[in-house]
């Protein structure tokens, strides 16, 4: 009888981590098996042993030492002429692929209902040491899509020139890269941001970023572990669920962030208001507020005066309540 596949590739017979291995493979088709192999972190050799069932499918293809992965729809449709082209030994596969089409035109990684108990890793790990700087490089040429970037404290890093050589090149080819920035950024590293900002980079500031993390397309995301700005060890995640989840929050701070301008013209004296009335809003002191932004303590004093003034205040809770009616925050 048929069988009741719970995805296309199920329906072919394949097993979970071979299923699994394949929508691993899908965004970084074309590359080669060695770029591959350190991209998922197995050796060469393994990685050709594991690829077996899907290069007997024609999921996989090797073109010379690529790996190539054709759609999954072009591949199936192949599969099913060649089947139909025997069909008197190949009755029963031809009934489990066609019970296995719906699941095209739905998610075909959807689990079935026979299988939300079963319990599988999450795709990603924690590591550290090897050379950060190559693992970005790779990861940028073998993916897709926009770039995005939580920076805290990464003009600080001696490698900062180098990953901006990689973003330039990956602009280059028509990517967009965002990144955001806390508003210190912009006293203590005004060039790292000239830099990005003639790179082509979309860079806006908030009064603080509490972590690093940068996003690779739907496919990638990094961060340390634990949160915050240690460089390793550090998250590697492909699981697209978790790395959708994350963009979300970043789209979420990307709204909440100030636009820049002033650096596609050279300027650098934003008034700062925004991130001041954030602070006020929040009831942070002045302390807090002169070191997350990155000044004086008589500079956030005097702004503060200067605020409340062109606000037509008294106290900083009407500075609040002014900014919102005006339209500020």
């Amino acid at each position: 009888m048929p069988g009741d596949p719970s995805s296309v590739l199920a329906a072919l017979g394949l097993d979970r981590r071979t299923e699994q291995l394949y929508f691993r493979l899908a965004p970084v088709s074309g590359h080669t098996v060695t770029g591959v192999a350190r991209l998922v972190q197995q050796a060469p050799d393994r990685l050709l042993r594991d690829l077996a069932p899907l290069l007997e499918r024609g999921l996989v293809v090797l073109a010379e030492d690529r790996i190539v992965v054709p759609s999954l729809a072009e591949a199936v449709s192949d599969l099913v002429l060649q089947e139909a082209r025997t069909a008197a030994a190949s009755a029963t596969k031809l009934a489990e692929l066609s019970s296995a089409v719906p699941h095209l035109v739905a998610a075909a990684t959807r689990p079935d209902a026979t299988h939300v108990t079963e319990v599988h890793p999450l795709d990603g790990e924690l590591s550290s040491g090897g050379n950060p700087l190559e693992l970005l490089q790779l990861m940028i040429r073998t993916s897709r899509g926009d770039m995005l970037w939580l920076r805290p404290d990464a003009w600080a890093m001696p490698r900062e020139s180098k990953v901006s050589e990689v973003l330039a090149e990956a602009m280059a080819t028509g990517r967009r890269s965002r990144a955001i920035y806390p508003a210190r950024a912009l006293t203590e590293a005004p060039d790292a941001l000239r830099v990005r900002a003639g790179l082509g980079e979309q860079v806006r500031i908030i009064s603080e970023v509490r972590t690093r993390m940068f996003i690779l397309g739907d496919s990638h995301a990094v961060l340390p572990e634990p949160i915050g700005f240690a460089d390793e060890p550090r998250v590697h995640v492909r699981q697209r669920s978790i790395v959708a989840a994350l963009t979300m929050w970043f789209e979420s701070l990307w709204d909440r962030a100030a636009p820049m301008p002033e650096l596609e013209a050279g300027r650098m004296s934003p008034d700062g208001r925004q991130f001041l009335l954030e602070q006020l809003m929040a009831g942070a002191t002045d302390e807090v507020i002169a070191r997350k932004l990155g000044i004086g303590l008589r500079t956030v004093r005097r702004r503060i005066a200067a605020l409340m003034t062109e606000l037509g205040v008294d106290t900083r809770f009407q500075a609040g309540v002014e900014a919102v009616r005006r339209g500020w925050l």
